[in-house]
């Protein structure tokens, strides 16, 4: 693999400044952004007078531990619009990510945001060895899912050459990869694993392709998974993170010259780690709970949002912002497959509008081949316990999960009692997958 480090000039100033430098600029935004949200969001007047702070309160970055978290489900209560602090017509575009409840949670963008994402996107393709120049080949998916089109606007950002390929159709994308030459692939690593057998179905050695660099994110990968790929490819395989909820991708990335965990960009998002259980803001080196406020967003501000995500913030190497490690679990109960998002409870609402089937189910997740798959254990009523009925309830079922959750499912029906019961909280999910 080629050395991609960056040359002198590549990086803006910001990336390379002290940590002081960096936490002066942090704090004059953020107390931009806590009154910009408080002065327009009236979810966020309501929630900061209910604890009893105000914006000016923020004398240090130490005083954001007391302003209240948000969380995803104060998106989904106060759905579709009820967040903004902006009017409507002011925005330029519009987000959304599945829900427990199958609608979106959504978010919303002005030009200025649109604008600042694809400059944070520009900046990873970038710390991934990505040049102005080069061919972008993009099998995110495009459309209300942030990925394809943050990806998409990020490398035409940096001046690169942009195939906007979408997902699927998996012989034409290595059709294409072959014909096109592109120099970088930004998918999801599962998918990408998948487009390496292609490569060998057609009998094309895929070390002899273009590929240079593969920026994988929207799902947690392994260092396994990484090897793989770069000694498949004999390409850079780098990670970049995102949620849509703060951004999209781009939040924070890897260094190709490093690959040691991924720096946030902290110009635009402040991190913290906080105990998960209490609350309570940890140091750096432990591990928690990440939580993001945004310090540059108009159309919709993020206060110390709750990702979910566990990691730990790490000190800069590679750039002088903070770095987290890769994401080691959740703290709470949401799968990733195939880079959707997956609650147990979506699956839940789904057998309940089936005839035939009974509210006792359990999730099995494995990986067959290079993809990951999830079987849904559901128990069948005593009244509909024949074959017939079974295949009408477990075709039904697979139906909704995939209308509404957006993830293709294999069901398996059980006789009445025959899915394991608990005495305690029931334990929903049951991943089978191989770890790292």
């Amino acid at each position: 693999m080629e050395d991609l480090s960056p040359r002198p000039g590549d990086l803006d100033a910001i990336e390379t400044a002290s940590r002081d430098e960096i936490a002066a600029l942090q704090l004059d935004r953020m107390k931009w952004s806590l009154s910009h949200a408080y002065e327009n969001s009236a979810f966020y007047r309501a929630r900061f007078d209910e604890v009893g702070v105000l914006p000016s309160d923020l004398k240090s970055l130490a005083d954001l531990a007391k302003f209240p978290f948000t969380t995803k489900k104060d998106l989904r209560d106060t759905y579709p619009f009820g967040m903004f602090a902006v009017p409507r017509e002011k925005l330029t575009r519009i987000h959304g990510s599945s829900g427990t409840t199958g609608k979106p949670t959504v978010v919303g963008y002005t030009q200025k945001d649109i604008d600042i994402w694809a400059d944070v996107v520009a900046r990873s393709i970038r710390a991934a060895g990505g040049r102005r120049g080069d061919m972008v080949h993009v099998a995110y998916g495009y459309g209300l899912f942030t990925g394809g089109l943050g990806a998409h606007y990020g490398a035409e950002r940096l001046g690169c050459t942009v195939v906007p390929m979408s997902g699927g159709m998996t012989e034409r994308q290595v059709t294409l990869m072959q014909d096109f030459k592109p120099r970088i692939i930004m998918v999801t690593p599962s998918y990408m694993l998948s487009i390496l057998d292609e490569f060998r179905r057609q009998d094309i050695d895929p070390r002899k392709s273009s590929l240079a660099v593969g920026i994988f994110g929207a799902e947690p990968w392994t260092n396994a998974m990484r090897q793989e790929i770069e000694q498949s490819f004999d390409m850079h395989a780098v990670d970049i993170y995102g949620l849509s909820e703060v951004m999209g991708p781009g939040v924070a990335s890897e260094c190709v010259e490093t690959k040691d965990g991924l720096h946030v960009w902290e110009d635009h998002f402040y991190p913290e780690i906080i105990d998960p259980a209490t609350g309570e803001v940890l140091p750096d080196g432990e591990m928690g709970e990440l939580v993001f406020t945004t310090l540059t967003k108009e159309g919709l501000p993020i206060i110390r949002y709750r990702t979910r995500d566990l990691t730990r913030l790490l000190p800069g190497t590679a750039r002088s912002m903070r770095r987290i490690e890769k994401i080691t679990g959740r703290s709470d109960d949401m799968m990733i497959l195939r880079g959707v998002n997956v609650f147990p409870t979506q699956i839940e609402e789904q057998i309940l509008k089936c005839r035939g089937l009974a509210p006792h189910f359990q999730i099995e997740l494995s990986r067959a081949g290079r993809m990951d798959q999830m079987t849904v254990h559901v128990e069948c009523t005593p009244g509909a316990a024949d074959e017939i009925a079974r295949a009408s309830s477990a075709r039904a079922l697979a139906h909704y999960i995939k209308s509404v959750v957006g993830v293709t499912t294999r069901i398996e029906i059980r006789d009445p009692g025959g899915v394991a019961r608990s005495e305690g909280k029931a334990k929903r999910v049951v991943d089978n997958r191989p770890k790292e």
